[in-house]
């Protein structure tokens, strides 16, 4: 399904804009639907299989059904693409995207991807996204993304990321963790993400991406508050 971009940026996207943004987004260019990702290379048979295959929900392809949140009739889909690394990725998570969980996403309004796109600036954010993917296919996902985020200075300096989530983690739900880790299983997963970002192109991180059901797209580059966002999200599922 092709979709249609309006470009915003953080400094523009405020609560007069808002309504001019959703206007706009019809004349925008169109933007192809993301391929299907690449067979997975084999499996260790020692090594926890991931539950979940990817999915396509509303044109919106690629997504690992264990980083998605709510329900996949929702209006509105929202693709984050960020950083565990990135400052402002830390913000957006722990001052925007929990409200948007609480408010939007928990009653059905707004469909969550969570999208890993480890920037190569930072030395650990790739080691901390497979840690966050790993969890997240054994049920553990929100607790590992919280410790990572709320600890993100402190394994910035150690690197001690696998210290951070084994912090949040019974020693079996570690060793599962560690297992999929280790065996890089889910390696293809990170990649495929890191590819949709380049081809949106995503140039910085936190990106988020909200898809509306008549096909209109629309980029929000940067850190934005949720009282803004809101807005935005008002518009589109009522």
């Amino acid at each position: 399904m092709n979709r249609r971009f309006a470009l915003v940026s953080v400094a523009t996207l405020s609560l007069a804009s808002l309504a001019t943004l959703i206007s706009v987004a019809a004349a925008t260019a169109q933007k192809s639907a993301a391929k299907k990702a690449p067979p997975a290379a084999a499996r260790n048979s020692s090594v926890p299989a991931p539950a979940q295959t990817a999915i396509t929900v509303d044109g919106v392809a690629d997504i690992d059904p264990a980083k998605a949140f709510g329900s996949r009739n929702a209006p509105v889909i929202m693709e984050i693409f960020s950083d565990f690394q990135c400052p402002a990725c830390r913000q957006l998570f722990i001052t925007t995207t929990q409200r948007v969980m609480d408010n939007y996403v928990n009653n059905n309004k707004v469909f969550v991807v969570h999208r890993d796109f480890p920037l190569p600036m930072h030395a650990y954010s790739r080691v901390a996204a497979s840690y966050a993917r790993a969890a997240a296919h054994v049920g553990k996902g929100d607790a590992v993304e919280m410790a990572l985020f709320q600890n993100q200075e402190k394994w910035e300096m150690s690197g001690d990321v696998k210290g951070t989530v084994a912090a949040v983690l019974t020693p079996a739900e570690m060793k599962k963790v560690q297992a999929l880790v280790d065996g890089k299983t889910l390696e293809p997963l990170i990649d495929k993400d890191r590819q949709l970002a380049m081809a949106v192109p995503v140039n910085q991180t936190p990106t988020s991406i909200i898809h509306t059901r008549d096909g209109q797209s629309y980029p929000v580059v940067g850190y934005v508050s949720f009282d803004v966002l809101k807005t935005l999200l008002d518009q589109l599922t009522k």
